[in-house]
């Protein structure tokens, strides 16, 4: 009574309402920037089963908007690391971890056991996933995104309402539309919108308020200002994922980049090989990386200035997340580099191998 009072003496609330949200079972895709303040909000007001599927791990650029997270739960998975903090948070609650990929074998066994879903994940494939499972299962959808200063929020497949596939049929062209690792995202952002994520929670659970189903959110944090877009209901789409649901788990999702046939380990390299690595970064993109053996053309000036590089020397092309090092070798061997590769070390990996080693041929 005392952990939930403020919650209780609401009279849209009061006790009836602090046990449907401690009877409720929520499960959170992601622990990232939308995952962490969702799952600290519900994991404060008492839902009682919170699931948390992750299976990435800490890194230092996470903590600056991932504020589930210190410097002691670096290198550890996501979902086990907010299970930590968020017991240490209420201790009262039942929290699952799952330290693993979510795809198309393990998405409907795993949502039938939830109420609610929530999606805090960072790509396409994922989202398309959950939206399709959530549709299979019956549950509703929480979904949240974000983009250098402006963030969406909604609900889907609540009560006849429409899917994120009513919204965006089809996902983009691979690789087409950078992530934050790419262009970056205001750290306090994520904060907004997984909080306005955690309210919709909060409000289907307790059958209050208007739900966004229906309804689009997008905020703007530079203007401070919000714009509610209709969506309406595409029941053709929504009986297609039906009608394919025996070929579901059939479907293999790609969470990182497409298989890469050009892709090569700097720790593969022989001593004898004539090299020059290429970083296809912007200028002001931290770390700076100094090693005479480094070009930089940012990926937008690349074509025009292809001349720089030498066609002899093998091409070894970084960026920070691998996608646009990605089209970057694609672009190169367009333009006759046979042997042209994709690091698999990212700018940050670089950095502390060329501390420890020289790579100058």
């Amino acid at each position: 009574m005392n952990r939930y009072n403020r919650h209780i003496i609401l009279p849209e609330i009061g006790p009836e309402g602090q046990q449907k949200i401690s009877s409720a079972k929520v499960l959170v895709i992601g622990a990232g920037g939308l995952g962490c303040p969702v799952l600290q909000y519900l994991a404060a007001a008492g839902v009682g089963t919170l699931g948390i599927i992750d299976f990435d791990t800490v890194d230092i650029t996470n903590l600056q908007r991932q504020i589930l997270f210190g410097t002691s739960s670096l290198n550890q998975n996501k979902a086990l690391a907010a299970k930590v903090r968020l017991e240490d948070l209420n201790n009262s609650i039942n929290i699952k971890a799952y330290p693993e990929p979510l795809n198309y074998k393990n998405a409907l066994n795993l949502f039938q056991q939830y109420d609610i879903i929530v999606d805090g994940s960072d790509n396409f494939d994922t989202r398309y996933l959950v939206n399709d499972a959530s549709i299979l299962t019956n549950k509703p959808l929480v979904y949240g995104a974000i983009y250098k200063f402006e963030g969406q929020v909604s609900v889907f497949n609540y009560n006849n309402g429409p899917s994120y596939r009513c919204l965006f049929p089809n996902p983009p062209q691979k690789n087409s539309v950078p992530n934050c690792d790419e262009i970056g995202v205001l750290g306090v952002l994520p904060g907004i919108i997984g909080t306005m994520q955690a309210n919709e929670v909060l409000k289907l659970i307790l059958n209050l308020g208007k739900p966004l189903s229906g309804i689009l959110l997008c905020y703007n944090a530079l203007q401070g200002n919000m714009t509610h877009l209709k969506i309406h209901r595409n029941n053709t789409i929504i009986q297609k994922v039906k009608d394919e649901a025996d070929q579901f788990s059939d479907k293999i999702i790609d969470l990182n980049c497409e298989p890469a046939l050009n892709t090569i380990s700097i720790d593969s390299l022989n001593a004898d090989e004539t090299v020059q690595f290429l970083d296809v970064r912007n200028f002001d993109e931290i770390p700076k990386l100094e090693n005479p053996e480094i070009i930089q053309i940012p990926l937008n000036d690349l074509k025009a200035k292809v001349h720089n590089l030498d066609h002899d020397k093998k091409t070894l092309v970084f960026c920070q997340s691998g996608i646009r090092s990605k089209t970057a070798v694609e672009l190169l061997k367009s333009q006759g580099f046979q042997a042209c590769f994709q690091l698999e070390e990212n700018a940050e990996a670089l950095q502390n191998i060329f501390k420890n080693q020289s790579y100058v041929r």
